[in-house]
């Protein structure tokens, strides 16, 4: 009886310590045991593949030769003190570790060494922090952003309100929080919800709000999307229009003023074509004048034809002042004065790097420039052939294409030209295409010359004459034999003749009436004409040779008609010719 009672003992302790065995190698923590002179008695297989060691190697070692950083000192195996959550690092791996004594009967018997491998969670917990760190710069940047920022759920239920939405709508974020958008908008908070609109339409909502306080602000409400295409948050920022209101009644205030010094400039430009120069009153004259304003109601092109300085570019001027264009540019083109080399991106412009020496951003043509208004093309008979093929595909298209450029750009630009060569003879020598001089001639007006118009002759005398005693407060007037003698002349340099002749003599004459031995000797006398005409007075070099350079310039265009063989024979350029020119009409 005895006897089986013992057997029974050991086979109850023996399974009991086989289920120890077996908890003990289940366990995910390692485990080791030690006696209490520090030599190894047990281990698991958790503590074998974490220390990465062979058990062969471990059984009957001492915990020192396995154990080496685990920081156990000697004095803790003497005493065999506890320690709980210790970490060390070992093998590049970071544990954590228990070491427990174990005593029986008050009887130190050894120690028990309970760890476990914690680097992937230290992984994972640094991650943890850079999230937080992340989500508290966000946090911040909501806060601090100086829109205001509403967010919400994907069912329209307020998460997040920041500073700034409070300052623009006056709301407090209290009120808000955890609040539904419908509940908001039916309780009077918002006019509207955008998060609500963005949710319903699965779209970006852009609106107008008003809210409780009276404040008005604009919205923008965008959905944000998870990985399976549902709503998870509405953002909505949230911008005061407040100075937009002020920028627009500013916006308005300088309207006003840009449409005030519209009709200013407006006034202006018509007082500079009324006072250009019309000055009309012989019937052939008004004639003229009369086909030019029918023709000005159209946008048919025109070809003006006459002398040098019969007036043509005031004509010119009369039309676009007439027509409905009066109110764009109007642009004059020399077609004599340009070099031939420049002509074609002086018209049409250049795209940039087009070639040496172009200004980098390019440049815009005169066509271009004149959009919408008139574009004069004075000495159109002096426009070489192969521009003259390029101008009659602009004429034919409507539009250009930049030097450089490969895009055309469209225009709307009505076309006045004026010669006072003979386009009609030209085209027989194959100077002047004839399909662009049909294209050019639709309506063509012959301006006479000013020995043809006698009576318009004593009215430009006085109405050159009042201007210069006006200009410069003199009270000079002219003997009835100059008037006679003006009258005669036959004047080859029309008005621009004229006008040169009455600004020198009232400019030299010495009295204030002026007479015979004032004028120019051709003027007196046709047939001797002398080769210069200069006063009896003594006067300042330089302003004797403005006098012969004037009188060449003069001359030279009479002789030849045109400018470039007029600059030819006075070995210049046309374009310092035109220059010249233009210095002494002033």
């Amino acid at each position: 009886m005895g006897m089986g009672e013992s057997n029974a003992d050991k086979l109850s302790i023996q399974y009991e310590l086989k289920k120890l065995r077996t908890i003990i190698q289940s366990s995910s923590n390692g485990i080791v045991t030690i006696d209490k002179d520090g030599i190894i008695s047990c281990f698991n297989k958790t503590a074998l593949k974490i220390l990465g060691v062979d058990k062969y190697d471990v059984k009957d070692s001492h915990i020192s030769d396995i154990f080496e950083k685990f920081r156990i000192e000697k004095n803790i195996l003497k005493e065999f003190n506890s320690i709980y959550k210790e970490k060390i690092r070992y093998k590049g791996k970071l544990l954590i570790y228990d070491f427990i004594p174990l005593r029986i009967d008050d009887k130190l018997w050894g120690a028990t060494i309970l760890f476990q491998d914690i680097t992937s969670f230290e992984k994972i917990l640094k991650e943890l922090e850079i999230n937080r760190k992340l989500s508290k710069r966000l946090d911040r940047t909501i806060e601090y952003s100086y829109d205001g920022i509403y967010i919400t759920d994907g069912k329209g239920k307020t998460i997040r309100v920041n500073e700034s939405y409070e300052r623009i709508t006056g709301l407090k974020r209290a009120n808000l929080i955890d609040r539904n958008m419908k509940d908001l908008v039916k309780e009077g908070y918002i006019s509207k919800s955008g998060s609500l609109l963005s949710i319903e339409k699965r779209q970006t909502i852009s609106l107008n709000q008003e809210f409780k306080t009276g404040k008005k602000a604009l919205i923008t409400s965008r959905p944000v999307f998870d990985e399976k295409g549902n709503i998870i948050i509405v953002i909505t920022n949230v911008r005061d229009v407040t100075e937009l209101y002020k920028l627009k009644s500013e916006l308005q205030v300088q309207e006003k003023l840009a449409e005030k010094y519209y009709w200013e400039i407006k006034e202006l430009k018509n007082q500079y074509l009324d006072t250009s120069g019309l000055v009309v009153k012989d019937k052939k004259m008004l004639d003229i004048l009369y086909r030019a304003k029918k023709a000005a109601i159209t946008d048919i092109t025109v070809l003006l034809f006459g002398e040098s300085g019969v007036g043509k570019e005031v004509v010119a001027k009369f039309i676009h002042k007439n027509s409905n264009r009066l109110e764009k540019p109007f642009i004059k083109v020399n077609c004599g004065a340009i070099p031939e080399n420049l002509i074609e991106s002086e018209l049409f412009g250049y795209e940039q790097g087009a070639f040496t020496g172009a200004n980098k951003d390019g440049k815009m043509g005169l066509f271009e420039v004149a959009n919408g208004g008139t574009l004069f093309l004075d000495e159109i008979g002096e426009l070489p052939l192969n521009m003259q093929v390029k101008l009659l595909r602009v004429l034919q298209e409507n539009e250009v294409k930049r030097v450089g450029g490969v895009k055309s750009i469209k225009i709307d630009v009505r076309i006045i030209s004026a010669t006072n060569r003979d386009l009609e003879k030209m085209v027989k020598q194959k100077l002047f295409r004839e399909d662009l001089f049909y294209r050019l001639n639709v309506i063509p007006i012959n301006i006479p010359p000013l020995r043809e118009r006698k009576q318009d002759i004593i009215e430009l005398t006085r109405y050159f004459l009042m201007n210069i005693n006006e200009k410069y407060g003199w009270n000079k007037s002219l003997a009835r034999d100059v008037m006679d003698a003006i009258y005669d002349y036959q004047w080859p340099g029309n008005v621009r003749e004229l006008k040169n002749v009455i600004e020198r003599i009232t400019a030299m004459s010495s009295g204030d009436e002026i007479n015979c031995k004032d004028l120019p000797r051709k003027i007196l006398n046709k047939k001797n004409r002398p080769r210069f005409e200069f006063c009896d007075d003594i006067i300042p070099i330089k302003r004797a040779v403005s006098i012969v350079e004037k009188n060449l310039l003069e001359r030279s265009y009479e002789k030849y008609g045109n400018v470039r063989d007029a600059a030819r024979a006075l070995d210049i350029d046309p374009s310092t010719f035109v220059r010249k020119r233009k210095k002494y009409e002033k």
